[in-house]
């Protein structure tokens, strides 16, 4: 077959081909436009999660130096504070080692002084509470000396001058508060190999605001390691802490530690991306007074490795989805295809002559359709008594469907449902709550349960009584009192409701305010007694004989029948050990006891 008649035969003449066509264009289009936004859309919810993270990273270490560098300051703004303090160190600055603890021994043997505070065991202190700082340094501007505290060492007086060292031109140099340590204190000292960063603060005469020295404070960099550790264990990239000049102070991935970072220029750019080793995610924050900037790093290759797992389920899922909505849809051509040819099958055999063939093709499409109306055209009789046939079935089926309805229980409580939200839309709130009660007393009475309980039975007489409680307002008030053991004894279902039912139909006064009902539960020896007493009409002598012959009578009348049922279907659950008395006095009330032995073995609710 030439290309043009396959194009002729099997699309531009075939309906169902170019169906085929436009709906597999439309979802190919649709599945894969939705898949990219949702990979947009959860690329950068992951994206932005990574940055909250970074962010919160940067916070924690800012706020940790941050902490640092006021405690540092605050020793000295405590020594300033105190007269004693402050006149120690401008004289251990100003004064040669020896001068200086001969003065403390002079003021320790003098009464007067004797509670004079020495800086040096000042700061010691400080070295002890601290279990982050390395070392504490005073340096002496007047006599080139270095007083160290190191951890978990003694201290040290080191000679400073400029004939020994550098340090006096480092001292005199150094402007930042938090930068690196300075080298040759750090050789001095002997923590050469330690990681460690430097808080600086200048000291005064409070007097003269001369300059008298420095104090240093070492912190090693594990106490970083520990913040960043505890908030952030799994954040992308690394975090930095670069003095002004761009000294790193704290490099998380322990590349930079201790040198010049090489992008620090390209680090004040304001941009949210910037172009270091790779193009990456950047969080900075810095800290004016400290002369430092925090920064978190988060190379955007390793930002998208996190959502990589999310891209490849996409692609999968959307492959897979185009393959449905290509396979699926050819599958039905096919069907489609075959249904036509059998079609035209039929129609030749109608040909020769065979009026009884009859296309088999239930379904209702337009195949199905032309199928049905060959069908009519050669037998209209047939498709007649069909017809009316088919409909009086469904008729009958619409009929059942109908009465199913009516008493399937849910329906109801549907229903029941539906008129009670109706009701409180228009504000009638105790209708509603009427509704409520019936509904769920309706559904107690015709739920069947293995073991029905005295507890659901008091339930059952609730809701009831719940029911006129709205009815009747504040004419009418009711109480159950059951003790605790006894709840859960089997009952049998409709026990006590009938009780109910005969006070509020024959004993109730609506002209009152006091009616009331009482029911009681209690264990009376061996035996289970349950009360239920009124303050109705009550009844006159010759009345309640009249009903007590009627519970003895072989036949229940429809007169007492409630009572009658009771009574017989306690006789026949616990034969001869149950009673059932009535008491009445006129205008006075009903008293009607039920008394019966525990059984051990569950009764069936439905007795």
């Amino acid at each position: 077959m030439s290309p043009v008649n396959f194009y002729r035969a099997n699309i531009k003449n075939n309906m169902f081909t170019k169906m085929l066509l436009l709906f597999v264009l439309i979802t190919v289009v649709t599945i894969v436009s939705l898949s990219y936004l949702m990979y947009h859309f959860l690329s950068q919810s992951a994206i932005r999660s990574e940055l909250d993270k970074q962010h919160e990273a940067v916070e924690r270490v800012e706020r940790y130096l941050n902490q640092k560098y006021e405690t540092v300051h605050s020793y000295l703004n405590d020594i300033y504070r105190s007269a004693s303090l402050s006149e120690d160190i401008s004289f251990f600055l100003m004064n040669n080692f020896n001068e200086y603890m001969a003065k403390r021994i002079e003021r320790f043997t003098s009464s007067a002084t004797s509670n004079s505070e020495s800086v040096l065991a000042y700061f010691k202190k400080y070295l002890e509470d601290d279990p982050d700082i390395q070392n504490i340094i005073l340096y002496s501007a007047e006599k080139q000396y270095v007083y160290v505290y190191k951890q978990g060492s003694m201290n040290k007086l080191y000679q400073a001058n400029s004939i020994r060292s550098y340090i006096p031109d480092a001292m005199a140099l150094e402007t930042q508060s938090v930068t690196l340590p300075n080298k040759w204190v750090r050789k001095l000292t002997g923590d050469e190999e330690l990681p460690l960063y430097s808080i600086r603060s200048p000291i005064n005469n409070m007097r003269t605001y001369k300059n008298l020295g420095q104090l240093l404070v070492f912190f090693r960099t594990e106490g970083l390691r520990q913040v960043l550790q505890s908030y952030a264990p799994n954040m992308k990239g690394y975090l930095l802490v670069l003095t002004a000049d761009g000294q790193v102070l704290y490099d998380s991935s322990g590349k930079y530690n201790g040198k010049r970072y090489p992008y620090a220029e390209e680090l004040l750019n304001p941009k949210q991306t910037v172009e270091l080793e790779e193009e990456s995610y950047i969080t900075s924050l810095p800290h004016n007074q400290g002369g430092f900037t925090v920064v978190g790093i988060a190379p955007k290759a390793q930002v998208a490795a996190s959502y990589q797992g999310l891209r490849d389920t996409i692609i999968l899922v959307a492959t897979i989805c185009v393959l449905i909505a290509v396979i699926l849809p050819s599958l039905l051509i096919v069907n489609y295809s075959k249904r036509t040819n059998n079609i035209i099958r039929f129609m030749k055999k109608v040909e020769t002559g065979d009026f009884v063939a009859r296309i088999q093709d239930p379904k209702e499409d337009q195949l199905g359709q032309i199928s049905h109306s060959f069908n009519e055209m050669l037998n209209e009789l047939t498709r007649y008594i069909d017809k009316v046939y088919k409909a009086e079935i469904n008729q009958k089926n619409a009929e059942l469907s109908a009465l199913q309805a009516r008493i399937n229980p849910h329906f109801l409580y549907n229903t029941l449902e539906v008129i009670r939200m109706r009701a409180l839309s228009q504000g009638a709130r105790d209708v509603g709550d009427m509704i409520y009660s019936l509904s769920v007393l309706f559904k107690n009475m015709v739920q069947t349960k293995e073991r029905y309980t005295l507890k659901d039975e008091l339930e059952a007489c609730r809701l009831y009584l719940e029911l006129f409680r709205i009815r009747y307002k504040d004419k009418f008030t009711y109480e159950i009192h059951c003790e605790p053991e006894l709840r859960n004894i089997s009952m049998i279902k409709m026990s006590l409701q009938p009780l109910i039912e005969n006070y509020i139909v024959h004993g109730l006064k609506a002209d009152r305010y006091d009616n009331r009902i009482v029911i009681s539960a209690v264990r009376v020896g061996e035996r289970v007694r349950v009360v239920v007493s009124d303050n109705g009409k009550g009844m006159t002598t010759e009345r309640l004989a009249d009903i007590r012959e009627r519970l003895l009578a072989v036949e229940a009348t429809g007169e007492s029948f409630g009572l009658r049922s009771v009574k017989e279907r306690l006789k026949l659950t616990y034969g001869n050990d149950y009673d059932m008395d009535i008491e009445s006095d006129p205008e006075l009330g009903t008293t009607v006891s039920i008394g019966f032995l525990e059984r051990d073995k569950e009764l069936n609710g439905d007795v």
